[in-house]
């Protein structure tokens, strides 16, 4: 299906408020290898995400019959939105070799092809199709608000600004004589992506600017939620690297389970760098099995923010921000994850957190204001609750399942957003909700002891530079000089914002990366078109006399001294 035949089934008009739309008929996708589509007899179905509220195990039920292919698949119900093929070993290995057929001659293209042609081409495209993008998402259960924040981070991923960033990262050139010196970032290979179930999407995107630097690129698409990936990719990258003259090969996309294709991509002698999504303790334990295998690991692992609160913040403004932290129900790795606040602000910054806070519920993902999404499996939520509790934490707001109609109820598939009160900064990250990443909507707030100022800066740079997680950190403060502390001893993580929204994404800013629990021991901000190349520098030179060039340095010693 092209991309014309999706835009009319949406009839190209705005999202409109408080509607839902339906497609007119069902998606299907197969595995895109080597520029062609692989069929298989495995299909992964996607229903749409209003179902699953009407009753979600029910239709889980259903999901699992039809790729048990219990139920025939020229009886499908309407709930059912779309398919992708499942791919089987022998397509993954084949998306391998097709890759690395198409990397040594699309690595070759020169720059302004890879990164200015292919960077204008696609936020043109992301551009033109923003609204379908949305609304697939929406369909896979992303609520409309989160649905745009991804496309805007989309965007801002291809923006000019940050094309032109690219650009410059990857050669700089000086001239030193009659020489021309060169530092170049040469293409690793293939690149492998395994994106996360919760944004799976957005991840993916990430890839293509690995793409950008000359690697070829095979992408898994999650069982959870294949649509979106599989639209972007097939029916807006593979035509924008066609336009351009890529290689078949140089974009492939197959979706199937994570352990036997990342088990795949480790054996496969073509594979050079694997971009791996996922929890802190398979993402560390997957980085040394990719160092065994001689694979570069890029990791985007778990996140536990920080949020600081200085006694100059504008409080209405940090407490705005902090309600991201309740954004997808907590579900997202770069939100606001904890607290700490000077004492002189806490009791303002509780009364509007908690204001601000009552006004997100749940609802259908179709609804624009609508923020929360369901939580399945919620007994981690109830058992860090207690915790908390039980060490001491005041619960001020939420700490209970609820309905889609926002009513209490404990076999509710939503969660309250919640917020809890901590005293002291010594003893806070005893409680599991300040030590791990939680995962859910709950946010500490840690009251720090009165201190003399000074002293508290200390403590707050300390508190953040003791965390062993590191993907955004953030400053809420007025004096210039608590910004510069911050910014010049805060250390761990790949962003840090100032005054600002914690999950907003910029020109020029990594979307991704970070340090410790976040990134493994190679960590750091994830520009993939860095992180998937490596360092070469190039001298050319019209003729030079070898030993000149030897002892150039020394001679010029010697002749200034004289």
């Amino acid at each position: 299906m092209g991309s014309t035949q999706l835009s009319r089934t949406y009839s190209r008009r705005p999202l409109q408020h408080g509607t839902h739309r339906v497609p007119a008929r069902l998606r299907t996708y197969r595995s895109h290898v080597g520029g062609e589509e692989v069929p298989s007899e495995d299909w992964v179905y996607v229903l749409d995400a209003d179902s699953l509220l009407d009753d979600v195990f029910a239709n889980l039920t259903l999901k699992r019959k039809l790729e048990q292919r219990r139920i025939a698949p020229d009886d499908l119900p309407a709930t059912v939105v779309g398919r992708v093929a499942k791919a089987d070993r022998a397509t993954v290995e084949r998306a391998v070799e097709a890759a690395a057929a198409a990397a040594p001659a699309w690595g070759a293209v020169p720059l302004p092809t890879r990164i200015d042609a292919v960077g204008r081409l696609l936020h043109a495209r992301l551009s033109e199709h923003a609204e379908d993008i949305a609304a697939i998402l929406v369909e896979e259960g992303h609520p409309l608000a989160l649905a745009r924040w991804q496309v805007s981070g989309m965007l801002e991923c291809f923006g000019q600004e940050s094309i032109g960033f690219y650009r410059g990262q990857m050669l700089q050139e000086f001239h030193r004589g009659e020489r021309l010196l060169q530092v170049r970032r040469k293409p690793d290979g293939v690149v492998c992506l395994n994106p996360p179930q919760n944004a799976p999407l957005s991840s993916a995107l990430l890839g293509v600017t690995a793409l950008m630097g000359g690697n070829a690129l095979v992408v898994r698409a999650p069982r959870s939620a294949p649509l979106g990936v599989m639209y972007v990719m097939q029916e807006l990258v593979a035509p924008v690297l066609a336009e351009v003259g890529a290689p078949p090969g140089t974009l492939n996309v197959v979706c199937g389970d994570p352990a036997p294709m990342l088990n795949c991509w480790l054996a496969h002698p073509a594979v050079n760098d694997i971009i791996y999504f996922g929890s802190s303790d398979n993402g560390l334990k997957f980085e040394a099995r990719c160092i065994e295998a001689g694979k570069k690991p890029i990791l985007e692992l778990a996140g536990n923010d920080v949020v600081a609160v200085w006694k100059d913040a504008d409080v209405e403004l940090a407490a705005e921000a902090l309600t991201e932290s309740f954004y997808g129900s907590g579900q997202l790795c770069m939100i606001p994850n904890q607290v700490l606040v000077h004492p002189d602000v806490a009791d303002a910054l509780v009364r509007r957190l908690v204001r601000q806070a009552g006004r997100i519920r749940p609802g259908h993902p179709w609804e624009p204001e609508v923020l929360l999404t369901p939580v399945l499996r919620n007994e981690k939520f109830f058992s860090c609750l207690k915790d908390a509790r039980d060490k001491g934490a005041e619960v001020v707001c939420g700490g209970s399942a609820m309905q889609l109609d926002g009513a209490r109820d404990p076999h509710g598939i939503f969660l309250e957003p919640t917020v809890i009160v901590v005293r002291g900064v010594d003893d806070a990250r005893d409680l599991d909700a300040v030590r791990h990443e939680t995962f859910f909507p709950l946010l500490p707030l840690i009251v720090a002891d009165p201190a003399p100022d000074a002293e508290l800066l200390d403590t707050f740079v300390d508190f953040v530079n003791s965390s062993h997680y590191g993907l955004r950190n953030s400053l809420w403060a007025k004096d210039s000089a608590v910004v510069d502390e911050f910014v010049t001893r805060v250390r761990t993580g790949g962003l840090l914002k100032v005054n600002d929204s914690h999950i907003g994404f910029l020109p020029y800013l990594p979307t991704h990366g970070g340090t410790g629990l976040t990134g493994g021991v190679f960590g750091e901000a994830n520009y993939p078109i860095l992180r998937t190349s490596h360092l070469q520098g190039v001298s050319v030179s019209s003729g030079s006399r070898p030993r000149d060039a030897v002892f150039g340095a020394w001679q010029h010693l010697i002749d200034t001294r004289t």
